[in-house]
């Protein structure tokens, strides 16, 4: 018994109607499927345009960079160090700060991050530094004739001028410290000023996208 073939001519006309129903058929993927409101307007763009303009809106909300909140305390490690910090400072016309702390004293680990706070309100002229008393020589608490932690100097011209002893609650003691920082006219910027500067007018540029958006919004 013969097994028969199939024509050559019917093989073709069966692959050319299944190529005809393929372009026939439109794609209906998720990424054809573009919604459009009003005009044949993309939605996708609109959503590009407002993502734009709340990026120009807070760039304007806010201007420049601002200062920051705070300012680590940069360690001192030996009496070498403190010595340079100081020789360095005197050159500069410029007093500094020292945070004699330790890291078992709970009221240090409270006060420190207050203090670094307070860094980054003062001046560039005022500088921070903090002295774990645990991590370094003896020589060096010697140095600033340290008898109770946490105690915060006041140092200029090489020499110690004046001194927080930290016993009470951290707020008090930061007020104590911005009341020695005063006491030398050294100058203070308030947080409020730095952290919300006032808004800036909008520039040509974000005008205009703003008016190109209204009108799309509109004529949805």
């Amino acid at each position: 018994m013969s097994i028969l073939s199939p024509s050559s001519h019917l093989l073709q006309r069966q692959l050319h109607h299944k190529h005809s129903q393929q372009l026939q058929e439109p794609n209906w993927s998720k990424s054809t499927l573009i919604k459009t409101h009003g005009f044949g307007f993309d939605r996708r763009k609109l959503d590009q345009w407002t993502k734009i303009m709340k990026k120009d809106c807070k760039v304007e909300a806010f201007g420049e960079l601002s200062r920051p909140d705070f300012i680590e305390m940069e360690p001192i490690t030996d009496v070498d160090h403190l010595n340079l910090i100081l020789e360095q400072a005197k050159q500069a016309s410029q007093p500094v700060i020292i945070d004699w702390m330790a890291a078992w004293c709970r009221k240090c680990i409270y006060l420190k991050p207050k203090l670094e706070k307070l860094a980054a309100e003062c001046d560039t002229k005022l500088k921070f530094y903090c002295v774990d008393v645990n991590n370094v020589p003896q020589a060096l608490a010697k140095r600033g004739n340290i008898s109770k932690m946490p105690t915060i100097q006041l140092w200029k011209d090489g020499e110690m001028k004046s001194e927080v002893i930290g016993g009470g609650k951290a707020s008090l003691v930061i007020e104590e410290v911005r009341e020695m920082i005063r006491n030398f006219n050294l100058p203070l910027v308030e947080p409020s000023r730095h952290s919300f500067p006032p808004p800036l007018s909008p520039s040509p540029t974000t005008t205009r996208r703003r008016k190109h958006l209204t009108s799309i919004t509109n004529s949805l």
